[in-house]
């Protein structure tokens, strides 16, 4: 019987022997053969599934969107909610974050140039550059 070691596997892919655990437990990855001795023995497919785990990961994708992902390739060839459908939601999540991360490097480049370097007297003058919520207070209202 032939196949790699978790250790091996693991170094391949720059994972730890818990992780491909965590990943059959899960479902993630199909259950490895067993050596005479009891030793998990992994396919070569199973270096490319973690491989593949890891990249959609380093591109946003969470462990469960992951995991949808390789379910909707394995039964559902060109499934509506497959890697196009995934792929573009992603995108706008992206676009999101990056429109957010703008205003909020805006902010700090205008505090910086105003010369902020207390939040509370900043706050409280006219000029403050940083966007903070401006709470109307209602009699009776606790504050």
């Amino acid at each position: 019987m032939s196949g790699l070691r978790a250790g091996q596997v693991a170094d391949a892919v720059g994972v730890n022997v818990e992780t491909l655990r965590y990943y059959e437990r899960r479902g993630i990855i199909a259950e490895p053969q067993r050596s005479l001795g009891g030793h998990r023995l992994y396919s070569e497919e199973t270096v490319t599934t973690l491989r593949v785990i890891k990249a959609a990961q380093r591109l946003g994708f969470t462990l469960d969107e992951v995991a949808d992902l390789l379910e909707a390739g394995r039964h559902h060839h060109g499934a509506p909610a497959g890697l196009q459908a995934r792929t573009e939601a992603k995108l706008a999540e992206v676009d999101q974050k990056i429109a957010d991360l703008q205003v909020i490097r805006a902010s700090l480049v205008a505090a910086r140039d105003a010369g902020c370097d207390d939040l509370v007297r900043c706050a409280e003058t006219d000029g403050c550059p940083i966007p903070f919520v401006q709470i109307a207070t209602r009699a009776g209202a606790p504050e």
